[in-house]
Parts: structure tokens; C-alpha cells; sequence
């Protein structure tokens, strides 16, 4: 695998106040510049930048079945080492977040077996974050 830049990733939430404690105090991001619409995290290296949307009717989730689980779309996260993985998934049930999908083991015995986890920020948006034992399956078919 090549050497992995950071990513940037801008989301909508209606609730700034709100998002930029879950994002600091439940997840631990180191908070960066900020203005009155918008605020700039470090999530594990990557820039995550939450900016200020009024909530709509139309803001909802869809969700696709995989492997026995309803995946909401859109998500976005982060593939962490495997120890850091579950250790971050006890601090966050510790914190009390409410999963869309506990932490478990997808694709048991197959190509791209991970850990994963589901669960939303306060605005509604889904994240996932998980892992491998093995980070050369990341692309396995």
C-alpha cells in the first residue's frame, strides 16, 4: 500500500454548539481554526470540518443490508491499527454512545474479515470506524 495522505471531509450539522462537544469530548478530536459557521477537527490525522446547515425534512439516512446488519449511507470514518480499534470502541460505550451497529467482526473466515462499528453524531450523521488484523485486506476481494 502507498503511504496514505490525510483526507478532508466537510459534513452538515444543524447544531454546531452541540457536534463540536461530541466531536471533542466524546471523540476526542483536537479542535483547529473555527468561525461562526464552521469548525475544523483532527480525527485521527484527517481534517474533519463540521459547518453549520439548518436541518430540513429531507435530511434522513438510507440504509443497505450487509451481511446481517443495516449499513447507513452515507457514513465516513477511519481504518485504525486493530488494538487502537477496540480499545477506542470500550471508551466510546464507557461515554455511553448509542451503536447503530455494535462493535463486531464482519466477514468472519472471509477476504477483508474487520472489526467495525456504526454509530451517529448528534446531527444525524453515521459514522463507521474499524480495523484489521491484517491492513493488506483493506482491498480484498
Amino acid at each position: 500500500m502507498q503511504n496514505v495522505s490525510p483526507f478532508h471531509i466537510a459534513i452538515p450539522v444543524h447544531n454546531l454548539d452541540e457536534c463540536r462537544n461530541f466531536y471533542r469530548e466524546i471523540l476526542n478530536c483536537e479542535e483547529g481554526r473555527s468561525s461562526d459557521h464552521w469548525v475544523d477537527f483532527n480525527l485521527f490525522g484527517h481534517q474533519l470540518v463540521i459547518h453549520y446547515k439548518p436541518k430540513t425534512e429531507t435530511d434522513s439516512l438510507h440504509y443497505n443490508p450487509v451481511d446481517g446488519h443495516d449499513v447507513p449511507v452515507p457514513h465516513y470514518g477511519v481504518v485504525l491499527p486493530w488494538d487502537i480499534f477496540w480499545s477506542f470502541a470500550e471508551e466510546l460505550k464507557n461515554k455511553k454512545v448509542r451503536f447503530k451497529i455494535e462493535p463486531y467482526i464482519r466477514f468472519k473466515g472471509l477476504a477483508g474479515e474487520q472489526a467495525t462499528m456504526f454509530f451517529l453524531d448528534p446531527a444525524g450523521n453515521a459514522l463507521e470506524f474499524k480495523a484489521f488484523k491484517d491492513l493488506s485486506q483493506l482491498f480484498a476481494k
